[in-house]
Formats: structure tokens, C-alpha cells, sequence
């Protein structure tokens, strides 16, 4: 059994940033590949980021590269997700993610464990 939980979350003005945590408990943290996902109202969950064991590969979507960075610390089991150059689309609840292995995975069945999340706003 996994426990996550996010922080971080919050109101920002557009081309603001935002820092998001992941505090993960339950298993060896540095062994299981992490992700970001996000939903808005009305839309599906979608991927945002990932990052493998060692935190020596990542993913993004195409819509947050170059401004949103991914990153962990396995010595304090967290996951984090730099948020730079906020846009209002980037509103949503943000839910962090526990891998089923150490390589990041290629779909969302991929995930077993998930946050309750916590909520972006960027206001315009």
C-alpha cells in the first residue's frame, strides 16, 4: 500500500509559478517511477509529467514543456513539479502518481497508487 499527498496548490496570476510536493509513504520510494496528471471540469484526466527511479529520465506533455520541470528527492520520499509561466488552462486538480515499476510508464494503467490531488488556479 502506497499513501500519497500533494501541496502546494493554490491561486496564481497568469506567467506566475507554482511549486507542487508529493509525499509518498508506504514503500521503498527511490524503487517506482512517479507522475503528474491533471483534470479540469468536464475533461478527462491527462498526463502531464513523469520521471523514472533515479530522476535521470523524464516526460512531459507537450502542453507544459519548457515550463513545468519535474523532480524528486528519494532520500525524502517526494516528488515534486516546478510549475513556471502559469496559464489560465493550466487550472485544474493536479494528482501525483505511483509507478508499478521503475521505468516511467508508457500508459495510465501504468499508475496503481494516486493522491486525492490538490487544486491550480490561474486566474487571467
Amino acid at each position: 500500500q502506497v499513501h500519497l499527498v500533494e501541496s502546494g496548490g493554490g491561486l496564481v496570476q497568469a506567467g506566475g509559478s507554482l511549486r507542487l510536493s508529493c509525499a509518498a509513504s508506504g514503500r521503498p520510494f527511490g524503487t517506482y517511477a512517479m507522475g503528474w496528471f491533471r483534470q479540469s471540469p468536464g475533461k478527462e484526466r491527462e498526463f502531464v509529467a513523469a520521471i523514472n527511479w533515479r530522476g535521470d529520465s523524464t516526460n512531459y506533455a507537450d502542453s507544459v514543456k519548457g515550463r513545468f520541470t519535474i523532480s524528486r528527492d528519494n532520500a525524502k520520499n517526494t516528488v515534486y513539479l516546478q510549475m513556471n509561466s502559469l496559464k489560465p488552462e493550466d487550472t485544474a486538480v493536479y494528482y501525483c502518481a505511483h509507478g508499478e515499476t521503475r521505468v516511467i510508464p508508457t500508459t495510465r494503467r501504468g499508475y496503481d497508487y494516486w493522491g486525492q490531488g490538490t487544486q491550480v488556479t490561474v486566474s487571467s
